[in-house]
């Protein structure tokens, strides 16, 4: 066999499988209808302008010295008998031919069937194309060329002479069809490496019927050439198609996961995880070989953790390849903070630590995860580091990945609330595409250019008092979390702040699907924008949860998931490179703000409790702000990730605290009443309850 036909067929495909018979005839049948529908297009202009080509075409040939049709049609027609099996021939050999190698690689060739069908019809509708935008008449009707007609003198039944296919296509004759199918039978034959007595006579077809085409003044030597042409563009179409990823191992990548490899740079790692404080203990927290033995025991559930990345190329999409055994000793690792003077390195050695691992791209020669023991944030006290590369999962993906290291070992809660019918979520997809469309862009980015450094900072505070604060101001904890980021950004930036014309717009991730599974990006984005203006926090919230109707409305989500995950299949890996690079960052937000939702229970790891867990969020290309809020055993844990360049992650993490505890003592501000359609209509439950949407539409906001 062919080496380069051994490189295409699919390792998968079981050598019984064949396709429907009934579904191969109606292939056929299509590709039939596509010929007559070409066939009847005509007309005065498509006839001269098939003329006029067919005469430039006869020039060319003339200056090139390949003008042979006349000589050989003057020397064939004053033979009756030869005359009528050369017509025989053209209008026969073709089509026995294709329809032979056809069924019998059908029926005993099944393995590489699905190739030899995918070419045929790649260079028919080549031909056909050809055909529709290059109307070309035969030599034999042009009267200028002084040709016999052997179709019609001859009288050949089934031939163009009869008034069985007098109406057919006569202006077809750029590629030639006939050359085409025979040598694409004689490329096959030899692929499939057939007899050589049988590659032989298919050989001789060739060469007669190219011969034949000729004599009979059906066409010219070049139309010989553009059959050949269209062969080889029809095989090597297939020979693509075949090679595509999702028909070589490995897993390919959604279009949804594949978006954050292709914006990440190393200015915009694209990981996502979290860090968790440990409570101190005399042993200084857990055992490193313990945490490999729980991690290890947990792989089995996590799939995705088992996977590397294979990047593709520029035209071949990113697919995931399994490997054999996974580096323990380089996924589950320790690193320690403690100075060579014995000091401790603090949690801001810790924040340090953070921001550094946070800012390097991970190695794509292993599964794209990592779980640091970090020793020395105190005396006797440790800190995990868990990173998963965004291709893996959103946020609330490695939550639920984490939730399977930790002891007592629970699974996140499933969505029971029923999905709305298909008629109502495809009005809501639709109207979100037009609300999408007119959402707008920032009028100037936060920064021009993006560092290749991060700043992180955490600021926890109790669930309760936040849930206080929501229920006192009459909005939802996400309302909360996105003033104290606006709040603390005014306070820390206020040049910045008037630079976007004091509106900070933020992307809100948005649940629109199951996150149980552990793997995949199941959120979608939606833009809110943040008042900057000097005023009581009070009031910002309250303009905040005004404009955050939006975030319990499921269109926007439902349209955004749709182009992700729908939209950017079907495209190309170019096209998606492109979208993913255009839409995600600067140019449309300045930020990402997102509120997830945690375990309630008291958890720990190896023997070792946590205190405060924190989401390490990435930051999106020149946006240089993520903040990530968790609700974690009673705790709001909030991690702050920044471009040091532009803005502070610790400054930030402390001037939201402070906005906080301003909202916990101050009244609230009361804005003139509005519909109940412009805030949204969410209703009391909605507004303090922890990451639910009321809509029932599978949409709610990642997390509380």
């Amino acid at each position: 066999m062919d080496p380069c036909y051994e490189a295409v067929v699919s390792p998968t495909r079981s050598p019984a499988w064949r396709p429907p018979l009934w579904r191969e005839l109606t292939i056929g049948l299509a590709l039939f209808g596509a010929y007559i529908v070409v066939e009847l297009l005509g007309g005065a202009a498509r006839r001269q302008a098939a003329d006029e080509n067919g005469l430039a075409l006869a020039r060319l040939e003339h200056r090139l010295a390949i003008d042979v049709e006349a000589a050989m049609n003057r020397w064939l027609s004053p033979h009756r008998t030869l005359t009528m099996l050369a017509n025989y021939e053209y209008a026969v050999s073709y089509i026995v031919a294709a329809a032979l190698l056809l069924a019998w690689v059908y029926l005993r060739r099944p393995d590489p069937y699905p190739y030899v069908r995918n070419s045929f019809i790649a260079l028919t509708l080549l031909a056909l194309t050809c055909f529709l935008l290059y109307p070309l008449t035969p030599p034999r009707l042009l009267p200028d060329l002084g040709m016999v007609d052997t179709v019609r003198t001859a009288h050949t039944w089934g031939s163009w002479g009869t008034p069985l296919v007098d109406h057919a296509n006569q202006l077809a004759a750029m590629p030639s069809l006939h050359v085409a199918w025979a040598f694409w039978v004689s490329v096959i034959l030899a692929e499939l490496a057939a007899a050589g007595w049988v590659q032989l006579v298919s050989a001789v077809h060739v060469v007669v019927t190219t011969l034949v085409i000729m004599a009979t003044a059906n066409h010219f030597v070049l139309d010989a050439v553009g059959g050949a042409l269209v062969v080889w563009l029809g095989v090597l179409l297939a020979r693509l198609w075949e090679r595509r990823p999702s028909r070589l191992p490995g897993r390919v990548v959604p279009a949804a996961d594949a978006f954050f490899w292709y914006v990440e740079s190393d200015a915009a790692p694209q990981q996502v995880g979290g860090v968790g404080l440990f409570a101190p203990s005399d042993d200084g927290g857990p055992a490193i070989s313990d945490v490999r033995r729980r991690v290890l025991k947990s792989l089995d559930d996590l799939p995705a953790f088992r996977r590397r990345l294979d990047p593709g190329t520029r035209w071949r999409r990113p697919r995931w390849v399994s490997v054999p055994g996974i580096d323990l000793e380089w996924h589950v690792c320790e690193h320690d903070l403690t100075s060579a003077t014995g000091q401790p390195g603090g949690v801001s050695g810790l924040y340090d630590y953070v921001a550094d691992v946070a800012a390097g791209r991970m190695p794509i020669d292993r599964p794209l995860w990592r779980v640091v023991i970090v020793r020395g944030v105190a005396a006797n006290q440790s800190a995990i580091v868990l990173l998963a590369h965004h291709t893996i999962a959103d946020g609330l993906g490695v939550v639920a990945a984490a939730l399977r290291f930790f002891d007592p070992e629970i699974t996140p809660p499933r969505d029971t609330r029923p999905a709305p019918g298909r008629l109502r979520r495809a009005a809501a997809t639709a109207f979100g595409l037009a609300q999408l469309a007119t959402d707008g862009l920032p009028k100037a980015p936060l920064s021009r250019a993006s560092s290749t450094s991060r700043d992180f900072a955490e600021v926890a505070v109790d669930l309760e008092l936040v849930r206080t604060v929501a229920r006192r101001h009459g909005c939802r904890i996400t309302d909360v979390l996105l003033c104290a980021t606006a709040g603390a950004f005014a306070r820390q930036r206020p040049d910045l702040a008037a630079r976007i014309r004091s509106e900070l717009r933020v992307a809100v991730p948005m649940l629109v699907a199951d996150p149980v599974a552990l793997t995949g990006n199941v959120t979608a984005a939606v833009m809110v924008d943040l008042p900057l203006e000097p005023m009581a926090e009070p009031e910002r919230l309250a303009l905040i949860a005004a404009r955050t109707g939006r975030l319990r409305t499921p269109s926007r989500a439902l349209a955004s998931r749709l182009v992700m995950a729908r939209g950017l299949a079907v495209a190309p890996a170019p096209a998606v490179r492109w979208f993913a690079r255009t839409v995600y960052g600067h140019r449309f937000f300045h930020g990402i703000v997102s509120n997830m939702t945690g375990p309630t229970e008291q958890l720990g790891l190896a023997g070792a409790r946590f205190t405060d867990v924190a989401p390490i969020l990435p930051l999106a290309p020149g946006a240089p702000l993520a903040v990530g809020a968790l609700g974690w055993s009673g705790r709001f844990c909030v991690g702050v990730t920044t471009d040091p360049a532009v803005l502070s992650a610790r400054g930030l993490s402390a001037g939201m605290r402070d906005v906080i505890a301003e909202l916990a003592t101050e009244a609230p501000h009361r804005l003139p009443a509005a519909p109940s359609s412009a805030r949204g209509g969410a209703g009391p439950a909605d507004r303090v309850g922890p990451g639910h949407c009321r809509t029932r539409c599978a949409v709610a906001p990642a997390g509380t």
